[in-house]
């Protein structure tokens, strides 16, 4: 099974590169063409978070292991540490981004690799959130103003944050992160080197040329949608049904579908609040990274439990 996870997710990352390459040559080749942000919005609220999905069934698969029989005590415990991002983001918006951006750097690394590693070393822990974290810091390497904005957009107004990023700029720093970022990639692509490990090789370029060519909103719906999401849904698929992709397939869009329809309704109730209130691609940024923050710490949580209580 694990052999078969492997050449599956070699072959996505091999399909999802030459999209990119396609896809940014064509944005390129056509300087007038905007992609609007409503367009990102509903990619993330189809494909992207679908992968979060079965949540539910994980919960119940953590309450087993704990012995607790109320699913319920599962339901509200995600949806209260949901409300809680929710509520601290408002309070603390710029400490909130800063874990979050963290959280997520390690997330994206782990979930993007750990199929081809050995993920009980710790030394792997710290490689997969350098490596993540090239989704954070390619943005603001390649677009730093617009990313900025992005930030202000999403009530971070801390005037010292700011200047601190600016102070990070221009001593150059930010590149050297980015440095440390492709250091581990390379790492872990020569570490225990085999066939398979290119995945990581053309993940990487695949990052690097989206926030090279697109803006940080677009190449990171890009990069969510169609490769981490993905990525993760093949796993749920296979566990599913080890045998039987298609069918994996079909069992895991049945499974997805009531949670990810309910996300879509609150996101959409979300979104039309906030319209009200501010323009309506401002409120599509909010709803997207504060939205996605609220769901990533409670999925991440989950994953974490989950995981020590299986071991």
């Amino acid at each position: 099974m694990k052999k078969n996870i492997q050449r599956l997710n070699l072959y996505h990352s091999l399909v999802f590169f030459l999209i990119v390459n396609i896809f940014t040559v064509i944005i390129d080749q056509n300087k007038n063409l905007i992609i609007s942000p409503i367009i990102c919005l509903l990619l993330i609220l189809t494909i992207g978070i679908s992968h979060g999905s079965l949540d539910n069934i994980k919960g119940r698969k953590l309450l087993n292991i704990l012995k607790i029989d109320n699913i319920y005590f599962f339901y509200s415990s995600y949806i209260l540490i949901g409300l809680s991002i929710l509520v601290i983001w408002l309070l603390l918006p710029t400490t909130t981004l800063l874990v979050f951006l963290l959280v997520a750097s390690y997330h994206f690394g782990k979930e993007d690799t750990e199929f081809l590693a050995n993920n009980k070393l710790t030394s792997n822990q710290i490689f997969y959130f350098l490596k993540g974290l090239l989704v954070v810091i390619a943005p603001l390497n390649f677009h730093f103003e617009e990313t900025i904005n992005i930030f202000k957009l999403l009530f971070v107004e801390s005037e010292k944050f700011y200047i601190y990023l600016s102070l990070i700029e221009s001593f150059k720093i930010i590149p050297i992160i980015f440095f440390l970022s492709v250091f581990s990639s390379f790492y872990l692509f020569i570490k225990n080197f085999r066939f398979i490990n290119f995945s990581i090789f053309l993940d990487f370029f695949s990052i690097l040329i989206l926030n090279y060519y697109l803006s940080p909103l677009l190449a990171f719906t890009f990069y969510f949608c169609f490769l981490h999401s993905i990525r993760h849904s093949f796993s749920l698929i296979t566990e599913l049904d080890k045998n039987n992709f298609k069918n994996g397939s079909i069992l895991f869009f049945k499974k997805a579908l009531p949670l990810t329809m309910l996300t879509i309704i609150i996101y959409l109730i979300a979104l039309f609040y906030l319209a009200n209130y501010f323009e309506l691609n401002d409120a599509i940024l909010k709803v997207i990274f504060i939205g996605l923050a609220s769901l990533t710490f409670p999925h991440i949580l989950l994953e974490y439990f989950l995981e020590k209580n299986e071991k």
